[in-house]
């Protein structure tokens, strides 16, 4: 097989329209082959050995070139290649974001067991985000979410989760973060620095933040992505409960895994249905 190669979006989605173009030294194209469904090349032209340049474009993404050894085998193994959206690598314009609930999740998975994970999401939240104009580490964002919106697909464990042995949704109704710092951490990723307020402690906790790009979307309105993820102890929010099992595991990890996929609609409020 001459070329294979994987085109994936900077979060991780198949780009099934992507055009591959090989070209050899002098410019001259030796080889252009589509993606699959699945975001995949494989084409079976052998090459002959030496350095390739490998350009992907696909429409709605800006183009990516990259280097490339074919071996003796004739074999060029690419890899993996990251299409930025069209236009979306710039930092988002200045001013009032609004979270989109519709189009974002907070979700957490925590071991099970032992063996196994247990995945988990709030159904209810929202928040603010604010771009600041000069120095982008000035940016603030702040973060509600309802506890008693807990879901991790069994009824018996969501009434478990809302009791006093975990979040205690009567006493302490709301999760709260507010961000207190902003600091670079690569190209397009940033480390927010803030407070989580849970079961009524109040913690640091770090989230780190893939910026996905900035973009036009059905509704007139600009919308930017975002990933953030980060792990959180539960013993740090008073949530102590757990269950030992004979051979000393515990029933429920104490670490817990964050992850964010955020849609941000640039203004103060989100727009009507």
């Amino acid at each position: 097989m001459g070329l294979t190669a994987k085109i994936r979006t900077r979060d991780g989605w198949a780009v099934s329209h992507a055009v591959v173009t090989v070209t050899d030294m002098t410019g001259s194209q030796v080889l252009r082959a589509e993606t699959d469904a699945e975001g995949t090349v494989r084409d079976a032209t052998e090459l002959v050995p030496g350095a390739y340049t490998v350009i992907v474009t696909a429409v709605g993404y800006a183009p990516a070139a990259s280097s490339a050894i074919v071996t003796a085998s004739g074999r060029a193994e690419v890899g993996t290649v990251t299409l930025a959206r069209q236009g979306g690598t710039e930092l988002p314009p200045p001013g009032p974001w609004t979270i989109d609930p519709v189009h974002s999740s907070v979700a957490a998975v925590a071991q099970h067991l032992g063996i196994s994970s247990v995945h988990g999401r709030f159904a209810e939240f929202g928040g603010t985000i604010e771009i600041a104009p000069d120095d982008i580490a000035k940016s603030r964002v702040e973060a509600v979410i309802k506890a008693a919106s807990v879901d991790t697909g069994n009824g018996m464990r969501d009434t478990h989760l809302k009791s006093g042995d975990f979040l205690d949704v009567e006493q302490y109704p709301e999760i709260t973060y507010r961000s207190t710092g902003l600091s670079p951490a690569g190209s397009d990723r940033w480390t927010v620095h803030g407070e989580l307020s849970m079961h009524g402690i109040v913690r640091p906790v770090d989230l780190d933040l893939a910026y996905l790009g900035t973009g036009a979307d059905p509704w007139g309105g600009t919308r930017a992505a975002f990933r953030a993820t980060a792990e959180l102890r539960r013993e740090d929010f008073a949530m102590n409960y757990n269950q030992v099992l004979q051979a000393g595991i515990a029933a429920i990890g104490t670490t817990l895994k964050v992850e964010l996929d955020i849609q941000a609609v640039q203004g103060d409020s989100l727009p009507q249905a």
